[in-house]
């Protein structure tokens, strides 16, 4: 008869003996935690324990797992570590704990990952809250430039802008919506360039793509904070301080995963799109029924400078950051729910319509009721005021905005990490970005997107109009290559209808191509110069990351089938400074690893140095004792030069460094302690053929 229990039962110690799988068994109990007898072992956690039957004659065997609770057994050989087992011991990581889970949530296994998927509807508000938030600032980046010709007619040309700015947006998606079809496993610009034009195109567009995203987290933020603080005018001085505070709220909600992220920030993203549908929807019928504003904005006080093609083409390059954020569903297609390709399409082409139909309606109505930009107020901030007048409708327009702006940055959250991940993972950035936090969102990306956005917020004192100028050129370069690259793609491919979609990436690429020229030469002095220094330099780092990491794969690739038939030649010292409990625990654990074992004595005064050898060799005659006179009083430099002298009488010796330490029962204790283990220990890491193994000791009070 055979049952199992995960609970330990009550037995007298005695010494187990080894079984055939390799395994001990024992019911011993533990001598202390500073004791040195030997411990008898079962690897798989699991003992079995005969047992009489209620009849006389009768035995069954119990299988017992004491430590069930910990590791789950689910093969022979494999444990699965429970959440239990990764609980803080100490009471200070434990309050750290509780205070992480209140805040991001309660850790999630692998298996959960598909649970995390994301519908159409919460894809939406995370993967396009960019784009569409960009209709906040898009028309008033538009009326900026042309604010200059004021005089002259210049503002005439902010519709035709706008709508040529549509038709690059409609373009641009719909040949993105091919590319979240020919590539399902997302990485968007960079995947396609990488595999279809080569490995420096496709870092030059994941470049592009992540200064991209900490821009599109500093002026979406930016701009936010700017709705509310038009608004509310009090608040201004105090614009970098809000700011800050909404990218830490982004950080810890995007640290909760992208579900839960999709469960926090759908709500504000539709509440919205039903704010700017009213917006514009009022604003069209008070035109139609040739009502006058509510509060007629200010009227303009632009220049009268020439309305000439290089200041149309300002305009345009101005208000073309509308189309940013497009290419956030093709970099995140896996995190759709199933089927991922025909979800993550979908929801780019509504995204498209809604962005394109919105974009236009601002514009038409700031140039319908000839709204310009003024100091301290928004376009859109007018425009409410003009359809609305300054009541609840209009704090509900500009709460709105707000939300959606903040809300831009959402997207990056998700982007950023994902393509660091990819990254990552082909070598070109450090593997730590790879890691997947608590809630299996990509942690170290989303606290990395946050600093350096912030440190824009605080560089750029949370200025939207002087961190745009840097936007627009990242964006578009990385369109242009991508769309490039899809051509390539068909033509390799060849696939049904394959001449029809090379030519809508062609027709695609030609216009962000022509985007990105316009970009670059019109903003280069007002500081997109920045980026186009910025990204050669970040490409040189992506290869500098890769060359280290092919020099290491390199240098620790084995060329032996098989274990060496002998033992590496061991040298082992133990540095002892007086023989004490924690010292001999060190010794008794050299002596278990070699039979000769060498102890390091350094000292300045060598008549004590002649009593503790008397000393060592009435407690163990075995051990060599070795003594450094140091009249400079230095310790480790002596250990380390002795060490270095070893190796230069056998260079392929491996010496092993046993440290005693004890360990203070608290944290305090250690100040008053010199802590000559630790710095032996950093000293002697980067020592080739040297080991080191820490002893510890731990006191009780």
């Amino acid at each position: 008869m055979l049952s199992d229990s995960d609970q330990p039962t009550p037995s007298e110690p005695q010494r187990g003996t080894k079984n055939g799988a390799g395994n001990y068994s024992s019911n011993g109990a533990s001598p202390g935690i500073n004791g040195n007898d030997a411990k008898e072992l079962n690897l798989d956690l699991t003992r079995q324990e005969k047992r009489a039957g209620v009849r006389a004659g009768d035995t069954y065997v119990r299988v017992v797992r004491p430590h069930g609770h910990l590791f789950k057994k689910v093969a022979p050989g494999v444990l699965r570590v429970t959440e239990e087992a990764i609980e803080p011991q100490t009471p200070l990581l434990q309050l750290f704990a509780k205070v992480r889970r209140v805040m991001i949530g309660e850790p999630l296994p692998n298996a959960a990952e598909i649970t995390e998927r994301l519908t159409k509807v919460k894809a939406l508000a995370i993967f396009a809250s960019d784009a569409m938030s960009s209709v906040a600032y898009a028309t008033e980046e538009i009326l900026l430039v042309l604010t200059l010709a004021a005089a002259s007619g210049g503002l005439e040309y902010s519709v035709p802008i706008s709508m040529a700015i549509a038709l690059l947006l409609g373009t641009v998606a719909f040949s993105y919506r091919q590319t979240v079809f020919a590539y399902p496993s997302g990485g968007g610009s960079y995947v396609v360039s990488k595999e279809n034009l080569g490995v420096m195109p496709g870092l030059v567009a994941a470049a592009a793509l992540l200064l991209d995203y900490v821009l599109t987290v500093a002026v979406s933020i930016a701009a936010g904070t700017a709705a509310i603080t038009s608004a509310f005018s009090e608040l201004q001085p105090y614009t970098v301080i809000i700011a800050l505070a909404f990218i830490t709220i982004m950080v810890i909600g995007n640290l909760r995963g992208i579900r839960e992220s999709g469960n926090i920030f759908a709500v504000p993203t539709y509440i919205f799109i039903v704010a700017l549908c009213m917006l514009i929807g009022v604003g069209v019928w008070r035109l139609f029924m040739g009502l006058p504003p509510v509060e007629a904005p200010a009227p303009h006080s632009g220049g009268g400078e020439p309305v000439t093609l290089w200041l149309l083409l300002t305009a345009f390059s101005a208000g073309s950051v509308a189309a940013s954020g497009t290419e956030a569903i093709a970099n995140g297609v896996p995190a759709f729910k199933p089927p991922e390709s025909k979800n993550a399409a979908q929801t780019l082409v509504v995204m498209a319509v809604v962005l394109a139909s919105f974009f236009l309606g601002i514009s038409y109505l700031a140039h319908q009721y000839q709204v310009s930009p003024v100091e301290g107020e928004t376009v859109v901030s007018q425009l409410a005021r003009a359809v609305f007048g300054t009541n609840i409708f209009y704090y509900i327009i500009q709460f709105s905005t707000m939300l959606i702006l903040i809300l831009a940055a959402n997207t990056s959250f998700n982007g950023f990490p994902r393509l660091a991940w990819i990254l990552a993972q082909d070598g070109y950035l450090p593997h730590q970005f790879s890691h997947r936090g608590d809630r299996l969102a990509f942690s170290n990306g989303i606290v990395i997107l946050g600093l350096m956005a912030g440190g824009l917020i605080v560089l750029f004192q949370g200025d939207t109009h002087l961190l745009i100028p840097l936007y627009a050129v990242g964006v578009f370069l990385a369109f242009t290559l991508s769309q490039i690259g899809m051509v390539m793609h068909w033509r390799k491919t060849r696939e049904k209808g394959w001449k029809q979609n090379a030519a809508i990436n062609a027709f695609g690429a030609l216009l962000t191509l022509i985007a990105l020229t316009i970009a670059a030469t019109t903003k280069f002095t007002r500081g997109a110069w920045i980026i186009i220094v910025a990204l050669p330099l970040l490409v040189g780092l992506f290869l500098l990351i890769f060359r280290h990491y092919k020099t290491v794969r390199e240098q620790l690739r084995s060329t032996k089938q098989k274990a060496s038939a002998a033992p590496l030649r061991q040298i082992i010292i133990v540095p002892v400074a007086d023989l004490n409990l924690a010292a001999q625990r060190a010794l008794d654990f050299a002596r278990g690893l070699e039979e000769q074992v060498y102890a390091v004595h350094v000292t300045e005064d060598p008549e004590l140095a002649k009593e503790f050898s008397q000393e060592l060799y009435e407690y163990d005659p075995k051990v060599k004792l070795i003594v450094l006179e140091s009249p400079f009083r230095a310790v480790v430099e002596p250990i380390l030069r002795y060490i270095d002298a070893l190796h230069q009488q056998d260079p392929d010796a491996f010496v092993t460094v046993i440290l005693p330490e004890f360990l203070t029962a608290h944290w305090w204790q250690r100040l008053l302690h010199n802590g000559t283990a630790a710095q032996l220990n950093r000293a002697l890491k980067p020592h080739p053929n040297v080991a080191v193994v820490n002893v510890p000791y731990v006191l009780e009070h």
